[in-house]
């Protein structure tokens, strides 16, 4: 089992950043990638990102379309933590915005574990 805690979100202007953690425990940090979605009211989960913590897996990352080029997804094994580097932030960037331990990938069913979720609230 892994736990998960997000921290970091927040009130941004557009054109401004934030920066989201994911901090895990449980499960060793490496046997799962995480993944970063997104979630407005009365929508489904949006997969934004994900990483491999896997050891050689040189952290192969991925984005969504709507995010690549401004969000920058990374991982420290030493502090069992993954990040979420926002830039360029818009208004539509406004949801909950959760971490998840699974499989590499950025569909909802891969992922097992759920962090609780932290809101960022961008301001045009």
């Amino acid at each position: 089992e892994v736990q998960l805690v997000e921290s970091g979100g927040g009130l941004a202007q557009a054109g401004g950043s934030l920066r989201l953690s994911c901090t895990a425990s449980g499960r060793t940090y490496g046997d799962y990638a995480i993944g970063w979605f997104r979630q407005v009211p009365g929508k489904g989960r949006e997969g934004v990102a994900c990483i491999s913590t896997v050891t050689d897996s040189d952290g192969q990352t991925y984005y969504s379309d709507s995010v690549k080029g401004r969000f920058t997804i990374s991982s420290d094994h030493t502090k069992k933590t993954a990040y979420l580097q926002m830039i360029s932030l818009k208004a539509e960037d406004t949801a909950v915005y959760y971490c998840a331990a699974g499989a590499y990938s950025t569909v909802q069913s891969d992922y097992a574990y759920w962090g609780q979720g932290t809101q960022v609230t961008v301001s045009s």
